[in-house]
Order: C-alpha cells, then structure tokens, then sequence
C-alpha cells in the first residue's frame, strides 16, 4: 500500500476536495448534496444556494418546497432537501448551532452517513477520517483490498493498511486516481501509474 500511496502522491500532487466551502457548516450541505453528484455540479447549485442561505437558522427555516427548486440540479433532491433542513434543526436543537465534530454525533444527523461524517471528519475538522465512495470502492476492488462491495468493511481494511495520519490524503488519491484513470466502464489501464501494481488491471 505504501508503494502506491507513492506513486498516486506523484501523480496527484495537488489532490484534495473540489467542493468549494466556506465553513464546516457549507462543506456539509455540500456534502449532502455530492450523493450521486458531480463536485462540479454540487458547486454550481451551491454557489447560487450560498448566497441565498448559508446558516443552520436560515435552512431550518425553510420548507421543502423552498429548498427543493434551489438544489433540482443533483440527484434525489427532495430526499436531500428533507435532509438538509432536519440537519439544520437539530444542529441548532442538540449541538447548540455547532456542527459536531465526532463520528456519532455526525451520524445522527439526518442524511449523514459514515461517508458524509468521514469526509466531515477530515475536510472539516482535520481529524482521521476515510471516506468510501464508489471511486474508493472500485479502486479498492480493482487494487485487491476490498473483499465485497460494503464501503464500511471497505473502510476498515483500508484503515488497517494505511497510517493514520494518511487516511484523508488516501482517501482523495484515489478518488482522483478513480475519475482519471481507474473508470467504472472503460479503465485507462494502460496509462495507468499503478497498473503495475494492480492484480485487477486490464491488459
């Protein structure tokens, strides 16, 4: 693994998220909204979005059908919009206006789940955190680290092989690595700087 954390470091050397954020607040009604979303797409909505509405006050207080028309533009809008104003609500009812900043208390939000609380963790909080999306997955697969297609296990296997401290910077290469080269359908593994490395490559 740390032969290929390397070679993706020299690769990707500027990876990092691409949702644009002010505030551990914004990232995670970005993050919300990224399920089944391009980045680019999530910053297109949340730039207008952002203007209009940007605390857990002004998004509690909006119905769904005032959210959903803002927010159209990614997948599974309306289920995103009930999730982003009973997020709003509960942060103001139980974590005093304060997005939390632990694994469990993330995951009690509504619409977070354990990649959305990972990507919170790390991005927002700077603490160990390692999100599974399907770029992670596939990669993982491809890679031989992942032995089904369950993110959480996924997850834990990832975190046995990989140093603390790089469990975010993984988590971003190869998810970089998984739009550049390791595709769903049609897998650049000829141009691939790990190909070597890989038992699932192409040739």
């Amino acid at each position: 693994m740390s032969a290929i954390l390397k070679d993706l470091k020299r690769e990707f050397p500027e990876a990092e998220t691409r949702l644009q954020f002010r505030n551990v607040f914004e990232l995670l009604i970005a993050t919300i909204l990224s399920a089944q979303t391009t980045d680019e797409q999530v910053n297109t909505i949340t730039r207008a979005l952002f203007k209009q509405y940007n605390t857990p006050q002004e998004f509690a207080g909006l119905s769904p059908l005032e959210l959903e028309p803002l927010i159209n533009g990614c997948g599974l809008f309306r289920n995103k919009a009930r999730s982003i104003i009973g997020a709003s609500q509960m942060i103001l009812e139980r974590f005093g206006g304060q997005v939390p900043d632990s694994m469990e208390e993330l995951m009690e939000l509504p619409g977070v789940g354990r990649k959305t609380a990972n990507v919170m963790l790390n991005v927002g909080f700077g603490k160990p955190g390692l999100a599974v999306d399907t770029h992670v997955q596939r990669v993982s697969r491809r890679l031989g680290f992942a032995e089904n297609d369950n993110p959480e296990h996924t997850e834990l296997i990832l975190k046995s092989l990989i140093p603390v401290r790089q469990w975010g910077r993984a988590h971003h290469l190869f998810i970089w690595h998984g739009r550049a080269y390791c595709q769903a359908k049609k897998p650049k593994c000829h141009e691939c700087p790990i190909a070597k490395r890989c038992p699932g490559r192409q040739t």
